[in-house]
């Protein structure tokens, strides 16, 4: 299996006009425009924005990872701390209740 880059640049002509496209790999066969600039006078200009478009890209996917990841640990901590009582509640309640040894047959004793 090969490792390809997940986002990449495409720079192409059409009638003397250059357009730069964003590329995302979506899946093995499959490639998906995300942004995409027409216009350009020379193909200089068109792979200078697509670099300029796509560090831009990646930084924000970076940012937005991190924060992603940062909310997940704090779930996930927040999780654990809640078993964590609710396990704390559940032995303190099997610790009263045989501490207590509570027998019905000793209380009720009509006769």
């Amino acid at each position: 299996m090969t490792q390809q880059k997940k986002y990449g640049l495409r720079v192409s002509e059409d009638n003397g006009s250059w357009t730069a496209q964003i590329i995302r790999r979506m899946t093995a066969r499959k490639n998906v425009v995300t942004k995409t600039q027409a216009g350009f006078a020379s193909e200089a200009e068109a792979t200078s924005w697509g670099e300029q478009a796509l560090k831009e890209l990646l930084e924000n996917l970076m940012v937005r990872n991190e924060r992603r990841a940062k909310q997940r640990a704090e779930r996930t901590q927040a999780t654990a701390d809640k078993e964590a009582a609710a396990q704390k509640w559940r032995d303190e309640r099997d610790s009263r209740s045989d501490s207590d040894d509570f027998d019905f047959d000793d209380d009720f004793d009509d006769e």
